[in-house]
């Protein structure tokens, strides 16, 4: 394929984009329930995943009790602000998506698992909104990292689209591009509803079963 270059993702040139700053605000810890540090350098036999689907305190919780995940953290990526806070990327200045990132052994779960939790956490056909969250920053993306992960995931997409098409949806409308630099959320985003068990999750899929992908 070699095409990774060139699978960024558009943004929208009407608007003026904040200017954010040079830093990071804070530098993140362990995480709360895995105990690993969670910035990087990670250990060089892991891999990176990146997804949005909708608010990233629920997605996050998708994926950190999934055997072969090393860490998540839940950050703002795809835009074009630098380092920008929760109520700049909430303005839709920043161009941003919520984001959860995973580093996972592929020895022990495959990015095509991966894909599957994505897919069958949310809706994907809702454009840019999520249940009742709505704004750019709850679009459905997956962000890649590799020519083998696009390859898969547009694979995962078309698949998944006609299985929803045959239970009576429309169109999917999740961006697929290469990963951008990720920004760490604050702090107390972070895996949110291990902190709050019960605290808001608007996540919600469409109970269509996905499909099963070999090769």
């Amino acid at each position: 394929m070699n095409e990774l270059s060139k699978s960024h993702c558009a943004h929208d040139s009407s608007i003026e984009y904040l200017p954010g700053r040079s830093y990071a605000s804070w530098k993140p810890g362990e995480h709360f329930v895995l105990g690993r540090q969670m910035s990087p350098p990670y250990p060089a036999n892991l891999s990176m995943a990146m997804f949005g689907l909708g608010c990233f305190w629920g997605a996050e919780k998708k994926y950190w009790d999934q055997d072969g995940i090393y860490i998540t953290a839940v950050g703002y990526s795809a835009g074009k602000t630098p380092f920008p806070t929760y109520k700049e990327v909430c303005s839709g200045n920043t161009g941003h998506n919520e984001v959860v990132l995973i580093v996972y052994d592929s020895a022990k779960i495959s990015y095509s698992k991966l894909l599957k939790i994505f897919w069958v956490a949310h809706n994907p056909t809702q454009g840019m909104r999520q249940g009742n969250d709505i704004g750019t920053q709850y679009r459905s993306g997956i962000y890649i990292y590799n020519d083998k992960q696009e390859s898969e995931a547009r694979t995962s997409l078309e698949k998944y689209q006609t299985a929803l098409k045959g239970a009576g949806y429309g169109a999917i409308t999740t961006e697929i591009c290469r990963a951008s630099e990720f920004y760490f959320a604050e702090e107390y985003h972070q895996q949110y509803l291990a902190k709050n068990p019960h605290g808001y999750c608007g996540l919600g899929g469409l109970s269509v079963t996905y499909p099963e992908i070999t090769g």
